[in-house]
């Protein structure tokens, strides 16, 4: 997990890629070419001796800077090294040699979650890719006819104008922007609700242990919940140590059950009770890394800043965590209020594309904010297609709980308080929820939010938001920022 910078013509990023550091406190790095400048901070994953970057070709006319995960590197390392010579032993450096022998296709065969840059000193090409649900993130602007691209917000500020590079989707300097990847239509499967359960928890297992592979110890966020807690379950099958992580208020939801599912499973387990002393000492920082004012994103980053604060401090450099889960079986509460199966599989489809600006925002800032890798087994793409191929009647079953499938397909690792609690919002589970609004409350008057909510530009629906709204301002005075500063308008 690292952070890059890239632009179209030779120009000074170092003040830019400083502003991402925390994204990859390990190594630094600037190639500077008159038709192409690629910067890199690094956080040391695979290969932690030798994987300085950017990373060139044989010859070094092709360069790459990277960030993420490719879960199948190790195949396709064996297959290029046919007719490449590998300078390292790197995920970052298959990819380049894919490209070298693929183009803009090699996206195409990359099993993982990455954002990347590549310079063709060739032909003069930059070529960027965004991974297929936009695990990773990725963000362009301009500025005096240069093309900026970059893994915050933040580094782009001095930009006229910001957009969200789209996930599932290349750029080439040559050839602008092409799509190459659609979420799978809802298939029509004849298959039992046994033999679903029985693939969910095959599929998913492959998911798991594949994103257990590091050169550094690999632990996981532990709320207690399903989805956590079966991520936890299966890692304990796969390693004989897994270290959890569990934060939350005083008699919190999560911070008791995650103690029951810790217990149960026999992992290494660590938790961190917080106040509303330490939500409100640490909002403004949350903000700034999060480069959002939505409230329901704010509210539940600041649980998932304090347990990536507690993995950093253990020496953890990557997690599993449960993303995903929610919109792939319909998880939500409000979900049951769509009885058209029509307009449900459209719902799913919508929230797991929204991923992007989300929850996967949320955790991917969070957890880089203290120089940790996060990773998402239920996004990964084999499991994705093959839930995305279940009916979806099978998926919001009226006489059953959500998420009913998964809940089956692993009842058997879990204790029944963890396999049958019901569904919670992160902020709520951790007990933090309400006190956000009671600060918001104090420190905006009714008359104040008032006048601000008919006077702003963008949408502040509670006073809460306008709190957050007034926080990010002062971090972010930039109005290029500000305008995907709001969730809602992506």
């Amino acid at each position: 997990m690292c952070g890059i910078v890239a632009a179209t013509k030779s120009r000074n990023i170092d003040r830019l890629l400083h502003l991402i550091r925390h994204r990859g406190p390990d190594d630094c790095g600037i190639l500077r070419e008159p038709e192409a400048t690629l910067g890199h901070r690094r956080l040391s994953i695979i290969d932690v001796d030798g994987g300085h970057q950017p990373i060139a070709n044989e010859d070094g006319t092709v360069s790459i800077v990277f960030n993420g995960e490719i879960y199948n590197f190790k195949q396709l390392y064996a297959s290029l090294s046919e007719t490449h010579t590998f300078s390292t032993r790197t995920d970052t450096e298959v990819i380049l040699h894919l490209f070298e022998e693929m183009g803009a296709s090699c996206v195409e065969k990359l099993d993982g979650m990455f954002a990347f840059a590549i310079f063709d000193a060739k032909t003069g090409e930059l070529f960027l890719a965004r991974d297929r649900l936009g695990i990773k993130p990725l963000y362009s602007g301009t500025k005096d006819g240069t093309h900026y691209f970059a893994s915050e917000l933040k580094t782009l500020a001095h930009c006229d104008d910001i957009a969200v590079f789209p996930p599932g989707h290349t750029y080439s300097s040559i050839h602008g922007y092409a799509g190459y990847f659609t979420l799978p239509s809802p298939a029509v499967s004849h298959a039992s609700g046994e033999e679903h359960i029985h693939n969910i928890r095959k599929f998913l297992f492959n998911a798991v242990e594949k994103r257990m592979i590091a050169d550094v110890p690999v632990g996981v966020f532990l709320s207690g919940g399903l989805d956590s807690s079966i991520i936890a379950a299966i890692m304990r099958t796969c390693s004989r140590e897994v270290h959890s992580f569990a934060v939350g208020m005083k008699g919190s939801d999560d911070l008791a059950n995650a103690r029951i599912a810790a217990a149960h499973l026999g992992t290494t387990h660590h938790e961190f009770v917080y106040t509303s002393a330490d939500m409100e000492y640490v909002l403004s920082d949350v903000i700034y890394y999060l480069e959002s004012y939505d409230a329901p994103l704010v509210r539940s980053a600041i649980p998932c800043y304090f347990v990536s604060r507690l993995a950093h401090t253990h020496g953890i450099k990557v997690v599993l965590t449960g993303e995903g889960a929610d919109e792939l079986f319909s998880g939500y509460r409000y979900l049951k209020d769509i009885h058209d199966e029509r307009a449900l599989e459209q719902e799913l489809v919508r929230i797991t594309y929204s991923l992007h600006h989300t929850n996967l925002q949320r955790v991917d800032r969070m957890t880089m904010a203290h120089g940790v890798e996060a990773r998402v087994p239920f996004l990964d793409i084999d499991f994705l297609t093959y839930v995305f191929s279940i009916p979806v009647h099978l998926k919001a079953a009226a006489d059953k709980p959500e998420k009913w499938l998964l809940r089956e397909a692993f009842r058997d690792l879990l204790p029944a308080a963890i396999i049958d609690r019901p569904k919670q919002k992160f902020s709520a589970g951790a007990g933090s929820m309400h006190v956000l609004e009671t600060i918001a409350d104090d420190e905006i008057s009714t008359a104040d939010f008032e006048q601000a909510s008919s006077a702003t530009d963008y949408p502040c629906r509670t006073k809460e938001e306008l709190l957050y709204r007034r926080i990010f301002t002062s971090r972010f005075p930039e109005k290029t920022i500000a305008c995907i500063g709001f969730t809602g308008v992506f």
